[in-house]
């Protein structure tokens, strides 16, 4: 390699929980050579659950530091890293400030900026799993079994649906902690008037199981914990039975994937719709990578770039659960 090459060599970090598990790390590549890109490389950066705020400010000075890191995607501590490194930011998109997280890090000449995309990615990728006009025609509610930055995103999705027909009438929000439940209450309760929130703050699956089982018909359950993917295990047991014609999102497409199995062992008695979160992580690079090199990418270019993360996907277990049963 010539020292010309050498110098153009610029990289990415990834911020998460154990990114060499991830498919972005055979993806990034390909959509990098599709971009004309191809000296950019990507670097997994990991961090415990609920880190050291140390750990976290860390990470960021890096980021500032590096001339060769352009910015970075980070999951998994979208919150807690801005609460510990907030103040070395030159900039919080408007987003980011009303989420209080940041899921992209881009820079700036010296400026580091901070941005939140899951209201953009989770929107995208929710929209293409319903269509329109799809709590209007079912009267489903929605059932968030967890309150961080997934939620926020949906709850700032629906906040700006013009049709009625396009949000949910009723969404209850489950969640371990106080502290998130209130924090999503006051930007709820100030973004989406339109909808009536339930929160429930506790930790055992059963109560989970009861929730959802009285959700009317249509409705949509979405697994936004972690678990299955960073923690072990399922936010309901597999007692709890899912709406009937409703829909199960489960937001990984990694991992054990507890939540998504019980969905696909009710899939064809209650007539589920059920889904992993392989969009959601295309919408949710996408968007990133966008953001951090400063780049439009169209319907087409986005179309090419799923094309070719679609080369390397995981087996799909709902796939092969379609494929299987013939439906």
């Amino acid at each position: 390699m010539t020292s010309e090459n050498l110098n153009m060599r610029k990289h990415m970090y990834f911020i998460g929980v154990s990114t060499r598990q991830s498919s972005i790390m055979k993806v990034f590549p390909l959509w990098m050579k599709e971009l004309g890109m191809p000296y950019l490389s990507l670097e997994g950066m990991d961090l415990k659950l609920n880190d050291d705020p140390a750990n976290y400010r860390r990470a960021v000075t890096q980021i500032k530091e590096d001339p060769r890191c352009l910015g970075s995607l980070v999951t998994a501590h979208k919150i807690n890293l801005l609460k510990a490194a907030r103040d070395l930011f030159d900039y919080l998109d408007p987003l980011a400030q009303l989420t209080e997280e940041i899921s992209c890090i881009s820079k700036r000449g010296v400026r580091l900026e901070g941005y939140a995309k899951d209201p953009i990615a989770g929107g995208m990728s929710l929209d293409t799993l319903l269509g329109p006009g799809y709590f209007g025609r079912t009267g489903g509610h929605v059932l968030s079994l967890g309150a961080g930055g997934s939620t926020t995103a949906l709850v700032l999705h629906f906040s700006r649906k013009q049709q009625a027909g396009d949000r949910p009438a009723r969404m209850v929000i489950v969640n371990r902690s106080p502290r998130r439940i209130e924090a999503l209450r006051r930007m709820a309760d100030a973004v989406a008037p339109e909808i009536r929130f339930e929160y429930y703050c506790q930790r055992d699956p059963r109560q989970s199981d009861h929730l959802m089982e009285t959700l009317p018909p249509g409705s949509v359950v979405i697994n936004a914990t972690g678990m299955g993917k960073d923690l072990p295990g399922s936010p309901i047991t597999d007692a709890g039975r899912f709406p009937i014609n409703g829909v199960a999102w489960e937001l990984n497409y990694r991992g054990d994937l507890q939540f998504l199995n019980q969905a696909l062992a009710q899939r064809e008695e209650q007539n589920l719709t059920v889904e992993d979160g392989w969009v959601y992580f295309l919408h949710g690079w996408t968007q990133v990578i966008a953001q951090v090199l400063d780049i439009q990418l169209d319907e087409a270019t986005f179309s090419r770039l799923a094309m070719l993360a679609e080369s390397i996907r995981p087996p799909s277990r709902v796939q092969t659960e379609v494929i299987s049963s013939d439906r």
